[in-house]
């Protein structure tokens, strides 16, 4: 980023991040521009993902969210050093931080996180990627082109579908049709998942 004088390679910049209060190296993340700008702009941590080439929110799923403290680039401006509030686990595998175990120790799972909704966030990409760049023969690029009252209507079909499906399999089937055609209504009213999740969020400490 120009203003800050920093040193992106590939267009990323690595990332420590630590726990304020006990000063704990919790995980190695990176970002790019837009995810440093998020960052700075919530005041909670956006990492980019290398292999799934997006930003993310820390915990968008989980719940393990870092609301940033304060962040120190090195003397080179070659990475971050960022201090949080540690809100649950850092790390995947349920431990408080990614260096759980000392070299030639076994990995351990304390416990297991959802991360089912990763496949609604992957969905969702997908769709805000082909509003953007049409695709022949895609029928989400049909539904956006059929126009917002074709795309409610089929958002209502799909509803009553999934309510009136017998049995387990069937219900699912429906269910994951109706996802689908919602996450495409969502992105042609431009909300993204993440807007639910704060209206939900906001509700729950209510």
């Amino acid at each position: 980023m120009s203003e800050y004088n920093l040193n992106f390679r590939n267009g990323v910049i690595p990332v420590v991040v630590q726990e304020n209060e006990n000063k704990q190296v919790l995980t190695l993340a990176y970002m790019n521009e837009e995810a440093l700008k998020k960052s700075i702009e919530t005041g909670y941590a956006h990492y980019y993902s290398l292999s799934k080439k997006r930003i993310r929110m820390k915990g968008e799923v989980s719940g393990n969210t870092q609301k940033i403290v304060d962040i120190y680039p090195d003397c080179e401006n070659n990475s971050l050093l960022i201090k949080v509030e540690q809100k649950g686990d850092a790390c995947h595998t349920g431990n408080k931080s990614c260096y759980y175990r000392k070299l030639g120790e076994p990995a351990k799972n304390v416990k297991n996180i959802d991360y089912s909704m990763e496949i609604l966030l992957e969905l969702e990409k997908l769709i805000y990627e082909t509003r953007k760049n049409p695709r022949e023969g895609s029928y989400t690029t049909d539904l956006f082109n059929s126009g917002e009252e074709n795309i409610k209507k089929k958002v209502g079909e799909e509803a009553v579908e999934a309510i009136l499906a017998h049995g387990k399999e069937r219900i699912i089937y429906e269910t994951s049709d109706l996802f689908y055609h919602l996450l495409v209504y969502l992105s042609y009213e431009n909300i993204k998942i993440q807007d639910i999740m704060n209206e939900l969020s906001k509700r729950h400490k209510k």
